[in-house]
């Protein structure tokens, strides 16, 4: 097996790998830490990122860092779901029997966000991924989810998660009013040349690999081929690997990672 070949004790370039081994890019770091702040202040954020940067990774580092007992995490992924269909899932998640009608629901659903807040102390924390798909409707009701009626304190935090397009769909002017209410806003920037060799370094030592798997020109010919996607550089490195295996090479060159991604654009 490829992996045995290498002194690998498992794949950690796999993109199900736990949480709690993440390396830490600084894109890592600063949203970590804005996420820290609108969990503290019970705000809303919107984190914007190209596909494969990690976004998902992220949040759900966050989440799981999280105290169950003091939060409440909705976590909704249903990008093209109906209005309808949306309330639907966030009576669900708060333990709701979704009523009939709509204005029923998000009346039923504000109550309960009160009632956890204030009776149970509990601090809700909605994320909604891939929110550049969802539909208009749903964007102009979040603002009124937000709003409970005279009192000004917040109670729920909301995240917004895409791709950079959501940027440009919030600057409509017709969601003006929800824009505002954003207070952290972070576009990924992608994983950086000097990132990805330590990232490549750190993995290959948490599998206790081999040292020097990858010479310089490899790992050189990954960043050029990623465009700051670390889900696009573990299919590369994976690929190459395998194709290193095959070929009995000890050690991975450019040519062996061009021959690698074009297997991938293959499919």
């Amino acid at each position: 097996m490829y992996l045995s070949y290498y002194g690998l004790e498992f794949n950690p370039f796999d993109k199900d790998i736990e949480t709690k081994y993440a390396y830490e890019t600084k894109d890592f770091t600063i949203l970590k830490n804005r996420l820290e702040f609108v969990k503290e202040n019970k705000t809303m954020a919107l984190i914007t990122g190209n596909p494969g940067m990690g976004k998902t990774f992220i949040i759900r580092e966050f989440i799981n860092g999280l105290n169950k007992n003091l939060y409440k995490v909705i976590y909704i992924c249903m990008s093209t779901v109906t209005t309808y269909e949306f309330y639907k899932q966030l009576c669900y998640e708060l333990g709701i029997e979704p009523p009939f009608k709509k204005i029923d629901m998000f009346r039923e659903i504000q109550e309960r966000i009160l009632s956890l807040s204030k009776d149970k102390k509990i601090n809700i924390i909605i994320v909604l991924d891939e929110a550049q798909y969802l539909k208009p409707s749903i964007l102009n009701d979040l603002k009124m989810l937000l709003n409970f009626e005279l009192d000004s304190k917040n109670y729920i935090s909301l995240i917004l998660v895409g791709q950079p397009v959501l940027n440009s769909i919030l600057r409509r002017n017709i969601f003006d009013a929800l824009s505002q209410r954003i207070t952290v806003s972070y576009n990924m920037a992608g994983i950086d040349k000097e990132e990805l060799r330590n990232y490549i370094d750190s993995r290959i030592k948490l599998a206790h690999g081999n040292n020097g798997i990858f010479n310089e020109q490899a790992i050189e010919a990954i960043f050029n081929a990623c465009n700051g996607s670390i889900r696009v550089a573990n299919n590369i490195i994976t690929k190459s690997l395998i194709i290193g295996k095959t070929k009995q090479l000890q050690t991975i060159d450019s040519d062996l990672i061009l021959e690698a991604i074009n297997e991938l654009a293959l499919g």
